[in-house]
Order: structure tokens, then sequence, then C-alpha cells
């Protein structure tokens, strides 16, 4: 395909799958039930840290999560003591991130949310960078803190190659601003000219089909090169080519 056939074949991939359909059997399900800021914050954290295997699994055990939370999870998060917290320890929540991951993520929430109203402010870029490698890496410094845990496994460092996809889907949620129904776009003070792709298989694959990529490792070195690819299409807006390529592989419609 010729530049502008490319380009208008993703625009019409990324128009199709960006709809509100796309959330009903999405992980995105789950923070669209609420309203509050920083319960879409919350959820949408947490859902997008378990978001690995099979949607329908991902979906159960986000529930999983609402529930302990009572349904009202920044409620929930500024209030609980560790004590209440002890009743974790022993349980299973999705595959390798268990009880005890979960009550450790609850507890820098809490401390995170004491100083800021927003998550937001965690993640914003500095300077002259263009991309989130450094925004989330010092996101995951004040996140996780100085104690070492099990649960830091769970939040991926771009300093060590990490492609991320689980922040990067969590970024997309809240800072694409588009009215569609799907992404959020909570955040005022993060361009979304700044994101990339979540990458994992499925758009890593398509990617490669389609010529946008060239290495084989799904790493951040592979999102800086999907990046350069991508935002010659769209510079504003390079996330919401996302929606086709996830979806493309997903559906199987491009073999």
């Amino acid at each position: 395909m010729t530049f502008s056939e490319l380009k208008s074949f993703l625009d019409e991939k990324a128009e199709l799958y960006n709809a509100p359909e796309f959330v009903e059997n999405d992980p995105v399900q789950i923070p669209h039930r609420f309203s509050l800021k920083q319960d879409i914050e919350i959820t949408g954290f947490l859902t997008a840290t378990i978001s690995w295997g099979t949607r329908k699994s991902i979906i159960n055990d986000a529930e999983k999560m609402l529930t302990f939370m009572e349904h009202s999870p920044y409620d929930f998060v500024c209030n609980v003591s560790v004590k209440e917290l002890e009743s974790l320890k022993n349980r299973s929540i999705h595959r390798t991130f268990n009880g005890e991951d979960f009550r450790e993520f609850i507890l820098n929430l809490k401390r995170i949310y004491h100083n800021n109203d927003s998550l937001e402010n965690l993640f914003s870029i500095h300077g002259n960078e263009t991309n989130f490698y450094h925004s989330l890496e010092r996101f995951r410094h004040n996140f996780i803190g100085d104690v070492q845990h099990r649960s830091h496994k769970h939040v991926s460092s771009t300093y060590k190659n990490s492609s991320a996809k689980r922040l990067m889907m969590f970024l997309r949620w809240m800072v694409r601003k588009d009215r569609k129904g799907v992404d959020f776009g909570l955040w005022e003070n993060i361009d979304p000219k700044n994101l990339s792709i979540p990458l994992d298989v499925h758009t890593g694959n398509i990617s490669r089909k389609l010529s946008l990529i060239q290495r084989k490792q799904n790493d951040w070195k592979t999102v800086e090169e999907l990046d350069s690819a991508i935002r010659k299409f769209d510079s504003a807006d390079p996330a919401k080519y996302d929606f086709a390529l996830f979806g493309l592989g997903v559906s199987g419609d491009f073999n």
C-alpha cells in the first residue's frame, strides 16, 4: 500500500473499532461504571495492571477488586486501614497478581491521593520529552516508593526496555479526548500527541504485517519505532491507531 492508502485504511479501521460497542467486551468497561474522576483513575489503573490473558478473565478479576473496595474505590482507598487489608494476604486476584500485591497497590494509592487529587500529576511530561519513556519511570519510582516488595514487578520499567503496554493503555484511557465513548480524556495537562501505541502481541503482529515496524521484540525500542511510523499519519492523536491495530489483530480481519 502507498502511504495515503495505508493512512486511509488505518483511519477507517480506527473509526470502526473506536466505538461504544468496543467497551462491552473490553476491560475499559470497568472504569466506565463510574463518574467520579478518582474512581475512574483507580479502577482504570488497577484494571490495566491486570490486563493480560483473556479479556473475560481480566473483567471477572477486576470485579473481584471492585467488590473488595465496596464499589467505592476512591472512598475505600482514602479511608481503609492497614488492618482491614489483612484479609487480602492469601487471596487470589489475577494470575500472578495476588492479594498481597493488591494490598500494596491500595496502600500506595492511599499515600499518593493523600498528597494529590489526581494521578495525572505523577505522569507529567517534562521539557523536551516527546513520549512517556522518562515519565513512566518517574511514576514507577513515585508509586512503588523505596521499600522492596514483590508487587513492583507489576509496574513496568521503560528503563529496562519494557513496552509498558498496560501503563500505556491506562494513559490512552485517561488522556485521549474524542467523545467517542471509549477513552475518557479526563486529564487536561497531558497532550495526546505524546501517547504511544500500547504494544502487545496483536498490535505488534499487525504492525509488522503492515511494515510499520521491523523489530521482532515487543519492547520499548519497538514502541519508539512504531511511534516514528504512526505519528506521520496523525501527529496530534497517534494513539487512536491503537483501535485499528488491536481491532485488526483480535478480529482476524487482516491476515
